[in-house]
């Protein structure tokens, strides 16, 4: 089975109408602090230039966060018209919950691991939409370009998985194949890995990632 893309840390909306064109399930802009951080007037133009299909539809549209108030976070998403909240800065079930009953929309948890699961992320799975797997570091919440322990990951997800799982952290062409392979996540997340710099997307690398994806989903 294929998993949906998300193309992440969007910043131009020629770059999100490339990500539609791909046939990408997701488009995500950033809200937490860093280099890709949009206000939520860039990231509404943004997410205005998808593409729209023969039904009317595009990409589910992805708002990612860092710790913020749960008040700013909804304020943000609801003005950026987004339909994902994706709560990063290690959020605990009972802020995901909150967040959920006040949105009307999806949900995600990140958890950010080196390989296996830590005993505590379990308790997101009942409360989230989806868990995002990303990479743990302790400067960046995102966008490393670095991968973690795979193997180890699938492993404890071997005692229990998510109603859905969104692989992000240093993914690319080169290895999107072997990931989906040994987690048979639900979407794959890239960012840095489709970037000719900070922000900026190479439509050629976009284009190659979309095709490892379909050839790794027909193995």
């Amino acid at each position: 089975m294929q998993p949906a893309i998300k193309f992440c840390g969007l910043m131009r909306p020629e770059d999100a109408a490339e990500a539609a064109r791909l046939g990408a399930g997701y488009v995500g802009v950033i809200f937490a602090d860093g280099p890709r951080r949009l206000t939520a007037a860039a990231a509404r133009a943004v997410y205005q230039e998808t593409l729209q299909n023969e039904e009317g539809t595009g990409p589910l549209r992805v708002a990612v966060f860092g710790a913020a108030e749960k008040d700013a976070i909804l304020a943000s998403a609801e003005a950026a018209g987004a339909d994902v909240i994706q709560l990063h800065g290690d959020p605990g079930p009972e802020t995901v919950r909150n967040v959920s009953e006040r949105f009307d929309g999806e949900v995600w948890s990140v958890v950010r691991v080196e390989g296996e699961l830590p005993e505590k992320s379990y308790e997101l799975f009942d409360v989230s939409d989806a868990i995002v797997l990303d990479k743990l570091d302790a400067r960046l919440i995102g966008g490393t370009g670095r991968s973690f322990d795979w193997g180890a990951a699938a492993r404890s997800l071997g005692r229990r998985r998510p109603a859905r799982l969104v692989l992000a952290g240093g993914l690319r062409a080169a290895n999107v194949g072997d990931a989906i392979q040994l987690l048979r996540p639900d979407v794959v997340d890239v960012s840095s890995g489709v970037e000719s710099s900070i922000g900026i997307k190479d439509h050629a690398l976009m284009n190659e990632f979309a095709a490892a994806v379909a050839a790794a989903g027909r193995r």
